[in-house]
């Protein structure tokens, strides 16, 4: 028997509002309001902990009391439409770790901020146009002062898995989440309150870099690869690129293990998550030589514009060095020689210092630079790395 206050299943509005967003190609939506949400002081001991690394705008005053109070969003905001894209694209040859990289599911194709604020438009004219008068609203896609997973939870449409992240019951954790502000009253979903990961611990193992902090639901973004790989602008830290493996952009290994997902995650047929040509798993030598023309039009309307041609090419040198082989040792070689950026060159020197089968090319390729570099950086990379093969 259905559980749900008959008043939410008969009101009509609701009906066509979730039967709207999902001809639009959203997967869940569900309905909360505009309260404070209710577990506030994690994500400000998150940020007290420093565990948002260089993420500033997570910790800037104006944003922390908006994530607060929603009101300061959009005053006189009365319900909160929160809304879940389902971006699974089925199973998918493992890649040679030698040759090719590994990138995030939710980036093998359109920036998703684009696709979906087109969609929640469309929802909230398809609102104004259904209650006859125009409606003051806010809408965000993942980037917005709004702690989007205590709504959804809220909401009903699942819960926080250990790893942080939204596990739905119905299609498991491969969701984007995004949200309308109204003032207009609407009835409320019911959340759900049962925690359903139990005493699985998969993720939490599965973290090479040990990001996972289960007790309070957090991740630290100074050891998670999806942040090392996206948002940091400058050096990786030492003490993880070893447990990079091949990923250059983002990383699903949580959500890989995830029994939830395992087990229920639908396969999306959205084209808009269909890998485009060089995806999932682009060649590590092509992106470490990637020109700065070929890279744009080759990620043209692609999430990996974020991290930026050096971002990708100190990332694939990464990648090179924890896969060693002659192959890549030649493109790191002629990296460190010729490669504008110089961050790409000081990772070109790690990744060289990790060929201790190939040792003598690679320090001869080490040496050879070091007659001819000019940055510091790049430098004390070099020596480091001559050190480790000595």
């Amino acid at each position: 028997m259905n559980s749900e206050p008959l008043d939410r299943l008969q009101n009509p509005l609701v009906s066509a509002i979730k039967s709207h967003a999902i001809s639009l190609g959203f997967s869940l939506c569900g309905i909360t309001s505009a309260d404070p949400p209710p577990h506030l002081e994690v994500y400000q001991q998150w940020v007290a902990n420093g565990l948002h690394a260089e993420m500033g705008y997570m910790a800037s005053e104006r944003n922390m009391e908006r994530r607060a109070d929603v009101q300061k969003i959009l005053p006189g905001c009365k319900s909160v439409i929160v809304l879940a894209t389902n971006y699974y694209q089925g199973s998918v040859p493992e890649p040679d770790p030698a040759m090719q990289g590994k990138v995030g599911r939710y980036a093998w194709n359109l920036d998703y901020h684009d696709v979906i604020k087109v969609r929640l438009l469309e929802l909230v004219a398809f609102i104004e146009e259904t209650v006859g008068h125009p409606i003051q609203q806010r809408v965000y896609v993942d980037t917005g002062p709004i702690l989007e997973g205590e709504f959804a939870q809220r909401a009903g449409l699942g819960w926080l898995g250990k790893h942080s992240l939204l596990i739905s019951p119905k299609i498991g954790s491969w969701v984007l989440l995004s949200e309308i502000l109204l003032d207009l009253d609407l009835p409320l979903d019911a959340p759900i309150e049962t925690d359903h990961c139990g005493t699985c611990t998969r993720c939490i193992e599965a973290c090479p870099t040990e990001a996972i902090l289960p007790e309070q639901r957090m991740v630290d973004a100074n050891k998670c690869i999806s942040y090392q790989t996206i948002e940091q602008k400058t050096l990786i830290p030492h003490d993880i690129r070893h447990q990079f493996g091949n990923w250059v952009f983002g990383c699903d290994i949580c959500q890989d293990v995830c029994p939830w997902n395992v087990r229920f995650a639908p396969t999306s047929t959205d084209p808009a998550f269909s890998p485009r040509p060089t995806l999932p798993h682009p060649n590590l030598i092509e992106l470490l030589a990637l020109p700065q023309t070929e890279f744009s039009a080759t990620y043209k309307g692609s999430p990996i514009k974020r991290t930026k041609r050096r971002g990708m090419a100190r990332n694939a040198a990464i990648a090179l060095g924890n896969t060693p082989s002659l192959a890549g040792l030649q493109a790191l070689a002629h990296a460190l020689h010729t490669h504008d950026e110089h961050l790409v060159r000081a990772h070109a020197a790690w990744a060289l210092g990790q060929h201790q089968e190939l040792a003598d090319q690679a320090q001869s390729a080490l040496q050879t630079a070091m007659q001819t570099e000019a940055e510091d950086l790049v430098i004390e990379e070099i020596k480091n790395a001559l050190a480790n093969l000595a």
